[in-house]
């Protein structure tokens, strides 16, 4: 795959016109990973196991592409690619060419659910795929390069949250073959016995595959080996015998990188070495004995004993392929068409009185224990030990915190993984989701970031597996933003981070969803509809502190159906007609725009202010960008054509004025962000520091609605001053008192 483009079945001798133009691809991972890939088939077949195969050496595609084909996936999902001599040449001349496959693993590559191209990940997805599938064996190669990633390091901790009553089973294989792109590896480095020490310390149990001169005995017995081992682990938990704390199997399999490759060229050790992680052989295409060696090599592997003079593969090699599809690696449904909706009870059982307080996350903690209960089998929780801070800590009403290692809640089960890993915490939900099941991320604002490619990663796996037909829906990833900047007044500036938003708005408008209810029932219909939803990246921002509840549960509902409406109940005359339109975008947030109403009515009467709420950020696009987006009549509609608009938003200005980019007359508006200023201090002064609180929210408010109103416009000179000093000597009494953020709004003595 990586050198033809013609002569794929070697019937003539090569020339630089077989060549392809360009020598792309990685060469090192494949034998190793082509060996396991076999031996997998052989191991479904005899013990009749539902098994599924990540790969963590994404580049490796050559090797899973060949096996794919060899057992009929690729003819099935592309029939280009049929078993014969033409869909041999279509795949083999294809490869990481323009309109070809690429060269790692991604959703175009049957049976994946891990998409190749950031290293790191492959445990902890393997390791969500099987949480709630009893049945369920991932087995997953974990490179050695890849292993030397923080994530990965965690990641095998990953085993001390598998309650193997409940769920399946991860044969790690880690394939040392000593070489990254141009260094050794850590793991390359180690002995076995080195090896042992830090496996066991993981809790598992090795056994070494290393034996070159009978590497299918040795494969194929340790496999048995850990399918052996599983099955006493797993047996023991399912009749109520279980052992505390199992040594889990893994396999380390070393073999030489590029191993049966080029052992030499041009005087330098290529197989063994890290020259051989790509092209072994760059100048196929112009040197006349790189050209002969290449013919050597693929000679070596005797073409003409392997296929069929149709070009089909030879009945040695099929016999030990799966004979039911559902149970080949490339075809197993749990990797392509898994999804069954979650039972989800009415949110407006969990609802609080309009006009009374309620924290968001209180309300939500409520809702997702019952729907915990609901969903025993396909719906989690995994959170970097934030839950109970974050104020959820409803949801162990019914269960709790599936964590093996600990005496007090192994053999127990539970539906929340608290690992204080947000790698981990996203990787499980990956695998869980791609598999079928639902998650959901709750995190503290400022550091969801961390995962913050991973979730990049993931949505271009999405965003691919629409593009092939044979992948069907799944759930949506589901993260909740809580703990904001805007209450972070105690940690100080470090824990200050909304730009997880950006990250959501980043990606393509068919997946980015971002929402910020202003209050505890438009959160409840928010949450109970991304957890129905499908094919999204979900983006959820709200607070855990008590505040006021704004809408029923009736108009909350309709609310968050249509994205952003007037609150007539805030705004001068019901909205009608206004001189400026304040816009809230966030809880605390919007908040500030309501108080502010409220002083206007007193510091400036003839001020006519309409107050909008947005809780679907994503209208606010242009039209077209987004599915979300509204038309350009519904946006004049609720903002007007030509009065001043100011937007208190929660996250960063750039991203709202890059969705606010091409709408008409935009000029008129003005934002008011987090503007990175924080420290040790009061909620309110945090408002003050970022300009979002109420004063200047009302300053924008006098200077929007005096282009229109002659009246404000007249005293405005004198209304700027009176707001300016109530911001003075706000900050004295927060200095002077530490308290100061519900100070009485129109009291320019205070």
């Amino acid at each position: 795959m990586i050198f033809l483009k013609d002569n794929v079945l070697l019937e003539r001798d090569l020339t630089f016109e077989d060549i392809k133009p360009r020598l792309l691809g990685h060469w090192g991972t494949c034998p190793g990973l082509i060996l396991v890939y076999s031996h997998l088939n052989y191991l479904i077949s005899k013990h009749d196991l539902d098994m599924i195969f990540v790969v963590g050496p994404g580049h490796g595609a050559p090797a899973i592409l060949a096996s794919l084909w060899l057992e009929g996936s690729m003819e099935r999902y592309y029939p280009q690619y049929s078993r014969n001599k033409q869909g041999l040449h279509n795949l083999i001349s294809g490869f990481s060419t323009p309109g070809g496959l690429p060269s790692h693993i991604n959703a175009e590559t049957p049976g994946s659910i891990h998409e190749g191209g950031e290293l790191g990940y492959a445990l902890s997805v393997a390791y969500g795929a099987v949480m709630d599938k009893p049945n369920l064996i991932v087995a997953c190669v974990v490179g050695d390069g890849e292993a030397e990633s923080g994530p990965t390091a965690t990641a095998w901790h990953a085993c001390k949250y598998i309650d193997p009553k409940e769920s399946g089973a991860v044969i790690p294989i880690v394939h040392v073959n000593g070489f990254k792109i141009s260094e050794r590896t850590i793991y390359g480095c180690m002995d076995d016995k080195e090896m042992v020490a830090l496996f066991t310390g993981y809790g598992y149990q090795c056994r070494f595959v290393e034996d070159l001169e009978d590497i299918d005995a040795d494969m194929g017995n340790s496999l048995e080996w850990a399918l052996r081992e599983i099955n006493k682990i797993q047996q023991a938990a399912r009749h109520e015998k279980p052992i505390s704390k199992p040594r889990w199997p893994v396999i380390i399999m070393r073999t030489p990188k590029g191993w049966s490759g080029p052992k030499k060229v041009e005087g330098e050790f290529i197989e063994g070495s890290f020259r051989s992680h790509q092209v072994p052989l760059p100048k196929a295409k112009s040197d006349e004995a790189q050209l002969r060696d290449l013919q050597k090599w693929l000679k070596s592997y005797g073409a003409d004993q392997l296929f069929a003079e149709d070009g089909s593969p030879t009945d040695n090699i099929k016999k030990i392929i799966p004979e039911k599809d559902e149970q080949k690696l490339g075809q197993n449904p749990v990797a392509h068409d898994p999804y069954k909706p979650l039972k989800l009870t009415d949110w407006q059982k969990y609802s609080a009185k309009k006009g009374s307080e309620m924290s968001c996350m209180k309300a939500v903690g409520e809702y997702l224990d019952q729907s915990l209960v609901d969903n025993p089998t396909s719906l989690r929780i995994f959170s970097p030990d934030e839950l109970v801070s974050n104020k959820l800590d409803a949801v162990f009403r019914h269960t709790g915190r599936n964590f093996q290692w600990d005496e007090f809640s192994q053999f127990q089960g539970g539906r929340v993984i608290e690992i204080l890993s947000e790698h981990c915490c996203q990787g499980f939900m990956q695998g869980y989701t791609l598999t079928g099941r639902v998650g959901i991320f709750p995190s503290y604002e400022s550091f969801l970031g961390i995962i913050y490619t991973m979730m990049v990663q993931f949505a271009k796996f999405g965003k691919m597996a629409h593009e092939v037909p044979w992948r069907k829906d799944i759930g949506s990833l589901n993260y909740i933003e809580t703990s904001t900047w805007t209450r972070q007044e105690h940690n100080g500036f470090s824990h200050q981070n909304p730009s997880f938003i950006g990250a959501v708005l980043n990606l393509k408008p068919t997946a980015a969803r971002v929402y910020l209810p202003p209050d505890a029932n438009t959160f409840l219909s928010t949450i109970a509809h991304c957890l129905r939803s499908r094919n999204y990246v979900n983006l959820m921002v709200g607070s855990k502190q008590p505040a006021p509840v704004f809408l029923s549960a009736d108009e909350a509902d309709a609310h968050c159906r249509a994205g952003a409406g007037v609150w007539k109940f805030a705004s001068t005359d019901d909205g009608l007609n206004p001189d400026v339109v304040l816009v809230g975008i966030g809880a605390e947030i919007t908040f500030e725009v309501l108080k502010a109403a409220e002083l206007l009515r007193t510091l400036e009467p003839n001020l006519r202010v309409r107050v909008v709420n947005v809780t679907d950020l994503m209208i606010l696009g242009t039209e077209g960008t987004h599915p979300h987006a509204m038309t350009k009549a519904d946006f004049d509609a609720l903002f007007t054509e030509d009065r001043a608009i100011h937007f208190n938003y929660h996250g960063y200005a750039h991203e709202l004025k890059g969705l606010l980019f091409g709408r008409s007359n935009i000029d008129r508006a003005t934002v008011e962000c987090y503007r990175e200023e924080g420290s040790t201090t009061t909620p309110f002064d945090m408002m003050l520091m970022n300009h979002v609180s109420r004063y200047h929210v009302a300053e924008y408010a006098i200077q929007g609605g005096a282009r229109v109103n002659e009246k404000v416009k007249m005293d405005m000179g004198k209304s700027l001053a009176e707001v300016g000093h109530m911001v003075k000597k706000c900050r004295e009494y927060i200095l002077a008192n530490g308290k100061g953020e519900f100070l009485p709004v129109a009291s320019p003595s205070l």
